[in-house]
């Protein structure tokens, strides 16, 4: 399996390497009127439009990590109040769904 990655790896590296050996045309970027940038290569636009969206798109995924990470939090401090009942209880070592069988969806 590792293998099959490393080679999936190297052909979508040679596909992206080839595609920016073929898309070196200069082009002229316009932000506003007024202010233009002249003779940029294709694939620097291209790659640069990439790595932006890739960075909004982590960023957009920050609210959901953080209310997981707290929730996991939440929940591993109510676990380890209720261990020492658990234990008490004589329920040591055995699962949490035979205690508490799963409900059905």
């Amino acid at each position: 399996m590792r293998y099959l990655v490393w080679a999936l790896r190297l052909i979508v590296f040679l596909a992206v390497l080839l595609f920016a050996l073929k898309n070196t045309n200069p082009v002229s970027v316009t932000f506003v009127e007024g202010v233009i940038i002249p003779n940029v290569p294709l694939i620097v636009v291209m790659l640069s439009t990439f790595v932006l969206g890739t960075v909004f798109g982590l960023l957009l995924t920050i609210p959901s990590a953080l209310r997981r990470r707290r929730e996991l939090s939440r929940l591993r401090k109510e676990v380890e109040k209720l261990q020492p009942v658990a234990s008490s209880q004589g329920h040591a070592g055995v699962s949490p769904e035979a205690l508490v069988p799963l409900s059905p969806l």
